[in-house]
């Protein structure tokens, strides 16, 4: 048996089907998350009325219906605007996810495989990074570049690097001093050959959970920013900016703040127990203790 099948359930994936689908968290985690992303792309092909209609007569109607969520003050339908807005969501959560992975992960495995003073400056760096709260950072950073979801994909990115070359680097050394990765040096291979090999599809699961975790805290910085008008612009629906928009009414309207406020809840909710289920299956210590 290979070092990287040692974690692994002996039965392969029908044991981890089995795993999966009697766990709790992860079962409700996917199930909402597959429902967010259903309900993000069925709005490219269709959503129950078109937002960029607006409607006068419309205006700040009452949930019914007609308007299952209601209408905002433009006359717009609120469920349709939320459909909208979770792809734009999960796309600026997605990229920024994507990029703290791919600039993240190489940096951690590079600190723990040269480490001196490469991974000691690294390491400093980015306690440096975490000395500034994400969001103030991406703040920061949207209002240098200026307000956009490009940018905000970008500042939230950058804030996912040193978050993901930690969680490598921590992983990567506690697998460095395995026989196996003796023997494989011995056996002349390189350390870019053995991150590449074998100390990757060993952290793979934990970069995995940190992945969801990251996600779900990309769509409420997204949410953040859009709400402070740094992130989505108009005409683009954001569920941040739904919420700007209803400060001003929440005591004539409270459906359009509770609406989209819940979308945001749900959708984090669902990421954050996905995470929590797939770190009780993958980690082999708390398989063992259940």
């Amino acid at each position: 048996m290979s070092a990287q099948q040692a974690d692994l359930p002996p039965e392969g994936a029908g044991a981890f089907l089995r795993l999966a689908f009697g766990n709790r968290s992860f079962v409700i985690g996917l199930a909402v998350t597959v429902l967010i992303a259903a309900m993000a792309l069925l709005s490219f092909i269709w959503t129950p009325y078109d937002i960029t209609h607006l409607v006068v007569a419309n205006r700040m109607q009452s949930p019914s219906a007609e308007f299952w969520l209601g209408t905002d003050h433009f006359g717009r339908d609120i469920l349709s605007m939320i459909m909208v807005g979770a792809r734009n969501s999960i796309a600026v959560a997605f990229i920024a996810v994507g990029i703290g992975m791919a600039i993240g992960v190489p940096l951690g495995c590079w600190a723990a495989a040269r480490g001196g003073w490469i991974d000691e400056g690294l390491m400093r760096f980015n306690d440096l990074v975490f000395a500034f709260p994400a969001l103030l950072s991406a703040i920061m950073i949207t209002a240098i570049f200026g307000p956009g979801a490009i940018n905000a994909m970008i500042a939230i990115g950058i804030f996912n690097i040193p978050v993901f070359a930690r969680v490598a680097r921590a992983g990567a050394l506690s697998i460095w001093p395995r026989e196996y990765i003796l023997a494989a040096r011995a056996a002349g291979k390189g350390p870019t050959l053995i991150t590449v090999e074998h100390i990757l599809p060993n952290i793979a699961s934990i970069l995995l959970v940190q992945g969801t975790i990251q996600f779900a805290l990309g769509i409420l910085a997204e949410a953040s920013l859009s709400y402070i008008g740094l992130g989505a612009q108009p005409p683009m629906v954001s569920w941040g900016r739904m919420l700007f928009d209803a400060q001003t009414r929440m005591m004539v309207a409270p459906y359009l703040a509770i609406f989209p406020g819940m979308a945001i809840v749900i959708t984090v909710l669902g990421l954050n127990l996905l995470g929590d289920g797939l770190r009780d299956i993958l980690d082999p210590r708390l398989r063992r203790q259940r």
